[in-house]
């Protein structure tokens, strides 16, 4: 048997960044996960990380 279908032998486990809904439906099911309340810098605006980085800068 090749090494993925092993894999898939295994019991799952998750980390799960971000959806919190998805980490409840997992967690429904079952499966063992933890949740990290990630989200993109600046909530992923390009204008205010810019600005996020220029403040940020060492002279």
């Amino acid at each position: 048997m090749s090494r993925i279908n092993e894999l898939f032998k295994q019991d799952l486990k998750v980390v799960n960044m971000g959806l919190e809904s998805f980490y409840n439906d997992l967690k429904a099911q079952k499966v063992e996960t933890i949740h990290m309340n990630w989200r993109p810098r600046a909530g992923g605006n390009p204008k205010m990380l810019a600005l996020l980085k220029r403040l940020n800068t060492k002279k």
